[in-house]
């Protein structure tokens, strides 16, 4: 079935124009794809990932695929196999079981922007365009980072770029944002550059880099969704299922590394009742899983990707 241009986005891109997978080869390992298993690949963007799933997958496997964002269903595979669900993955429990799936045998998760994304102007991701500050990963939402930018409170902004974003003159941005916007609506990602510069501590890359991080995560929960998701896992997962996420910054790689050792999302165990350690998930790799120089090379957005890949554990 050939995918055309429609209403969602644009036509069906090709996987390296839409994003590049990092870590691929690795992340398909970390699965141990049984080939009549059923695998779900939460962020399916280019494809990249559920493609190199299924070529492991034999007649009788399964996978499904999540993504909010429009565009990337015109890069749906037309494979019996194969199912998108057009929906977060902070709703993967409710849909798995609209389709009929009680368990699992293995998710994997890239929680990077796609780099699809980033080289969108309209998409409003990247501050290396001009073009309106939205950030919604999925577009049929309200929020957008104008709202944000336009109507939180100073204390708010400066906890958003505190919190999210680790910038250090959090308060001062904030209160730059809020004067400003007093006399003129905050709109374009050019208007946020020039907030941004004139009051920036350190390099500018890296500063730009800090606040859109800060305002993106904000606009799309992405914290909030996250661990949503991951609560999910540990219960839609069978015994021995593996669970495979691939992060891009130390708020998300937190999250993930907490739930395998601890249990929960704090930085001690999670206990029962009587006091015992209770943990549904042990660790595959003692550390987390970074790309070679090769890929490095080969791909510049991998520099500060980190995989960890747990495995449910039998009661």
């Amino acid at each position: 079935m050939k995918k055309k241009e429609n209403e969602n986005g644009p036509a069906k891109q090709a996987q390296g124009e839409y994003h590049t997978s990092v870590l691929l080869h690795e992340c398909i390992e970390g699965l141990a794809i049984k080939p009549d298993g059923v695998y779900v690949d939460v962020t399916f963007g280019g494809g990249g990932h559920s493609a190199a799933i299924l070529q492991k997958l034999g007649k009788k496997g399964k996978l499904f695929a999540f993504d909010q964002d429009a565009d990337a269903l015109n890069n749906a595979p037309a494979d019996e196999r194969f199912t998108l669900i057009h929906a977060n993955f902070r709703n993967l429990k409710r849909f798995l079981r609209v389709h009929n799936v009680p368990g699992v045998d293995g998710i994997l998760a890239d929680l990077g922007v796609s780099s699809w994304q980033f080289d969108t102007a309209e998409r409003g991701f990247s501050y290396r365009f001009d073009g309106p500050l939205d950030m919604r990963m999925n577009r049929l939402t309200e929020k957008t980072a104008a709202t944000v930018l336009n109507t939180y409170s100073a204390d708010d902004l400066q906890k958003m770029f505190g919190e999210y974003g680790e910038v250090r003159n959090a308060k001062t941005l904030a209160n730059a944002i809020v004067d400003l916007r007093s006399s003129q609506p905050i709109e374009t990602i050019a208007d946020l550059k020039s907030i941004a510069e004139q009051n920036r501590m350190g390099e500018a890359h890296k500063y730009l880099a800090q606040v859109f991080q800060a305002i993106r995560i904000e606009v799309n929960d992405e914290l909030g969704a996250l661990k949503d998701f991951l609560q999910q896992s540990v219960e839609v997962l069978n015994p021995s299922g593996r669970l495979v996420v691939l992060t891009f910054h130390s708020l998300e790689d937190r999250l993930v590394k907490n739930l395998i050792k601890n249990g929960n999302f704090e930085d001690e165990p999670a206990k029962d009742f009587f006091g015992h350690f209770k943990l549904n998930l042990k660790a595959v790799n003692k550390k987390p899983i970074t790309a070679t120089n090769e890929e490095l090379k080969q791909n510049s957005r991998s520099r500060s990707a980190k995989l960890r890949v747990a495995e449910k554990i039998k009661d």
